[in-house]
């Protein structure tokens, strides 16, 4: 029976991670709020939010997940020429809300978005907190890609990318783990499988090799080798 939280309590305890289901894969609660406080205790605790527009708050930890160090990120030779030639100028932190609105924009293979008013406000305020960090790739001025995501302690956690231009996203994301890297993040969440981020260097890990990094580097402390339990 998956627990359902308090809207009224944002720093009420989340479950175990050990209670989410196996189907659908890492579910493991309803309700609650999405205020600065409970977002970052979530985070601090591998789980995230993610629901449509007509469902309940759902928060998240699936098995296994998907991660890189910053220093990991694959660059293909023809993504390599796409950075030299420098048609795309690459920034943080300039238009963080922009970045999600572009990131919530309906696609032509999906029939909704995650990414609802409520999120976009709640992460705003995540930003405006220091929480939150977006990265944008421009082209003459107009932005044609970028991703954002939240960062506690030393671990990024990646939430979501747009391009509007060929390799745009790619060249963002690449672009994030340089910045990341030097300010001394040391892992990556990107949550779930896809091709896209597999490509660029994504590799799965056992769920409680994720959370027992999770637990030190979100709190900026030295972490036991995990890497190693990369499935």
């Amino acid at each position: 029976m998956l627990k359902v939280l308090d809207p009224d309590w944002p720093g009420e305890p989340f479950p175990d991670v050990s209670q989410a289901l196996d189907e659908p894969n890492g579910l493991l609660a309803v309700g609650g709020c999405l205020s600065v406080e409970r977002l970052v205790n979530a985070y601090r605790h591998g789980i995230f939010p993610w629901f449509s527009e007509d469902e309940p708050i759902l928060w998240w930890s699936p098995a296994p997940r998907w991660v890189m160090a910053p220093r990991d990120v694959k660059i293909s030779r023809s993504l390599g020429k796409r950075i030299r030639q420098g048609l795309f100028q690459v920034t943080h932190d300039l238009a963080f809300e922009h970045v999600m609105k572009a990131c919530s924009e309906l696609r032509s293979d999906q029939s909704g978005t995650w990414i609802t008013e409520d999120m976009r406000s709640s992460y705003a305020l995540l930003h405006r907190a220091g929480y939150a960090h977006s990265f944008e790739c421009w082209n003459d001025g107009r932005l044609v890609g970028g991703l954002y995501g939240v960062a506690v302690g030393c671990c990024f956690f990646g939430e979501s990318m747009f391009r509007r231009e060929t390799d745009a996203s790619k060249v963002a994301f690449v672009s994030a783990c340089q910045q990341l890297e030097r300010w001394g993040y040391r892992l990556i969440d990107c949550q779930v499988h896809t091709p896209h981020l597999e490509s660029l260097g994504a590799k799965a890990m056992a769920r409680e090799a994720f959370l027992l990094q999770v637990a030190c580097l979100g709190n900026n402390e030295p972490a036991a080798d995990a890497w190693g339990q990369i499935q």
